[in-house]
């Protein structure tokens, strides 16, 4: 969610983390909230495609057949 300037709402969060990967982290200066924040997104994108693929899987099936049997609908306008 974000703001009517396009900045993201912040909200406090505790997460659990390896002992020693959070020392390594710390030592590398690697901003915890920023890393977990890319990678929870990056879960999120994953996890939403799947949903989407699975939603729309029968389509696509319908459509994948339908070229299997009768070629690209419109191959007769390419020119190459």
């Amino acid at each position: 969610m974000t703001t009517s300037d396009t900045l993201p709402i912040r909200k406090a969060t505790n997460i659990t983390l390896d002992a020693d990967l959070l020392e390594q982290a710390r030592g590398l200066q690697i901003n915890i909230s920023q890393a977990s924040e890319e990678r929870v997104s990056r879960a999120v994108a994953v996890k939403q495609a799947a949903i989407w693929l699975q939603a729309n899987q029968a389509a696509l099936d319908s459509s994948n057949t339908y070229v299997e049997q009768h070629g690209l609908p419109l191959v007769k306008h390419q020119n190459f």
